[in-house]
């Protein structure tokens, strides 16, 4: 008689914890925040890379870039090799300073 009392208050004991652990509210651990570390090099990293660069992204990306400039530009790599820097990019017949001081920002040779 005292094992069938003693099992069913230990059962009863087991089912009550059991509850109360699975109640327990759930503890998520913190995400760390995403670090951005900027890259700092002689040229400003742009989205444009002159050296891969289409006709089509030229013109898009660039202000004061039409079809035409931007296929000087295509055909100056194309015969002269990579650009090794942005600042070569005056050698392109029609490119001038203030056309590229607009657009320096954008432009990358990497």
């Amino acid at each position: 008689m005292h094992n069938t009392i003693f099992s069913s208050l230990f059962f009863a004991f087991l089912v009550g914890s059991s509850a109360m652990v699975g109640a327990a509210p759930a503890v998520t651990p913190p995400v760390p925040a995403t670090v951005v570390v900027p890259v700092f090099s002689n040229e400003q990293v742009g989205n444009v890379n002159l050296n891969t660069a289409d006709v089509e992204t030229l013109k898009r990306d660039l202000s004061g870039v039409g079809a035409a400039k931007a296929m000087a530009i295509v055909n100056y790599r194309d015969n002269h090799g990579p650009f090794a820097s942005v600042d070569e990019l005056l050698q392109v017949n029609g490119i001038g300073k203030s056309l590229l001081e607009k657009n320096r920002n954008k432009l990358s040779v990497h």
